[in-house]
């Protein structure tokens, strides 16, 4: 049974105490979250996907209708006061807890930037404040369940987008269809990511720029949060346990049993098992008229060693000029490892030369590597492509290590108070550590985000209704909702 949190718990242990430290007659509370920094992101992700607002706030939403409001005040409240109070070395005072049970839902505003805008490092994707006076405290007790749900939505939508300009760049040059980049990046990242929720949130946050995944539970996710169907694919693939299982001695019978089992459609199949090479030299053209008369694609997918050399060979060419002048005699003097699995691949089954001048392998043959994939190496391998004359042609399958290797700092998101009042005095208010290099610098005061996508701080309330910061969430209700066909949309305008 998965264990049951009280929200009242779902907070740093120090924020239990902020309620009786801001000052007597404080009545608002007004914070914002915004990504400050972007240095620790690959050089080609440096952009920012507004991604997620809807699914943090449904998230916190759910937890605080199912676990808090719902259940048994007395029972719910007694249960944090003993934690608390056990935690805190005191008679810790609950009446608060009981007051907000009373109201009956979540008495804070919060208004969001539209997911699917992209903003620079500095701009606030969502602003938050209370709607009642005596819960000015709901408003940063909130901060760490909003931090901890956010940041990986948002840092993967971010890589996704980064990944995707990448592709659209190299498809261009090399004339790839472009309905085959959106499933030209594939999430690979659920086994290796720090939990199944984790998985989720950061594979919507991909689902945003590709239609291509593994990690199935962000179908459901998807349909919950955004009300979105069919916007994540993937196809039947091996794996080496069930290679392994049928022996290395008969490989090729295992590539027709597989052919057989699924005599249609796109198949991986791992081909790394044991000898890539051989598989790739004797077992497939042996295979080829079958391969050939299938309807559909055959996949081949390495998974170990140097994804560049892998997939491009060891042999660098300057340009595609250089390597027609060994095409001659490469045959003689090139090995496997030289040519790598594209040439390969062409060798054996050939390929049409686009309108780009680019080689592009017949349709019953393809290539998917799934591993150690980062935007740094993407760039390397269309490069070797494109010197060597191919299309960028392969299937990206992006892990754990380029969308979880990554935490808050990543984008420097958090969240900030800008304004208070106490006692219905306005107090603009921000940090600026002298000991920091600028980064956790805060904006000042009510914040408003301009038709520019620039940041004003210190504005009046009226100013700040205007811009494109838009009510999302208000007193338990969503104003507004979105879907991720329309984040979709939104990003790339089709």
């Amino acid at each position: 049974m998965m264990l049951k949190i009280n929200p009242l718990l779902m907070t740093d242990g120090y924020k239990t105490s902020h309620r009786l430290m801001y000052p007597k007659a404080t009545n608002l509370v007004y914070s914002n979250y915004t990504c400050r920094s972007i240095k620790y992101m690959p050089e080609n992700c440096k952009d920012i996907v507004v991604f997620g607002t809807q699914y943090v706030f449904q998230y916190i939403h759910e937890l605080f209708e199912e676990n808090f409001f719902k259940q048994d005040k007395e029972s719910v409240c007694q249960e944090a006061k003993e934690y608390l109070s056990a935690y805190l070395g005191t008679d810790y005072e609950v009446s608060h807890f009981r007051d907000l049970h009373d109201l009956g839902y979540l008495p804070i505003s919060v208004k969001a930037l539209e997911e699917g805008t992209i903003v620079k490092a500095g701009i606030p994707l969502f602003t938050i404040k209370n709607t009642h006076t005596e819960f000015f405290w709901v408003t940063n007790f909130l901060e760490t369940l909003i931090s901890t749900l956010i940041w990986k939505p948002v840092h993967s939508a971010s890589l996704a987008y980064g990944f995707k300009q990448i592709l659209n760049k190299y498809a261009e040059e090399t004339g790839v269809d472009p309905s085959f980049i959106p499933f030209q990046g594939h999430d690979f990242s659920f086994r290796g990511m720090q939990s199944p929720e984790a998985a989720i949130s950061s594979g919507l946050g991909f689902l945003t720029s590709f239609s291509g995944t593994d990690t199935l539970p962000v179908l459901q996710a998807a349909k919950h949060f955004y009300n979105s169907e069919n916007v994540g694919f993937s196809v039947p693939a091996s794996e080496h346990s069930v290679m392994c299982s049928h022996g290395k001695e008969g490989e090729i019978d295992t590539l027709k049993y597989l052919m057989n089992q699924y005599p249609t459609g796109i198949l991986s199949v791992v081909s790394d098992t044991w000898d890539l090479w051989k598989l790739i030299t004797e077992y497939l053209p042996q295979l080829k008229e079958e391969i050939l008369s299938r309807d559909g694609k055959l996949v081949i997918r390495p998974d170990s060693g140097d994804p560049v050399d892998i997939i491009c060979g060891t042999q660098i060419f300057e340009d595609a000029d250089h390597y027609n002048d060994y095409e001659l005699i490469r045959e003689s003097i090139l090995s496997s490892e030289e040519k790598g699995v594209i040439e390969l691949l062409w060798d054996v089954f050939g390929g049409t030369i686009n309108d780009k001048g680019y080689k592009v392998l017949d349709p019953h043959i393809g290539l998917i590597y799934g591993d150690s994939i980062t935007p740094e190496r993407a760039i390397q391998i269309a490069e070797r492509l494109k010197a060597k004359g191919f299309a960028n042609q392969v299937v990206y399958g992006v892990g754990s290590y380029s969308l979880g290797y990554a935490t808050r700092d990543s984008q420097g998101g958090a969240v900030k108070s800008t304004y208070v009042e106490v006692n219905c005095e306005p107090r603009p208010i921000f940090k600026d550590p002298i000991t920091d290099d600028g980064t956790k610098k805060s904006s000042k005061g009510l914040l408003k985000v301009n038709e520019n996508l620039e940041l004003e701080d210190n504005v009046s309330w009226e100013e700040e209704q205007t811009g494109m910061l838009l009510p999302l969430y208000v007193d338990g209700t969503f104003s507004r909702r979105t879907t991720l066909e329309q984040i979709r949309t939104k990003i790339y305008g089709k």
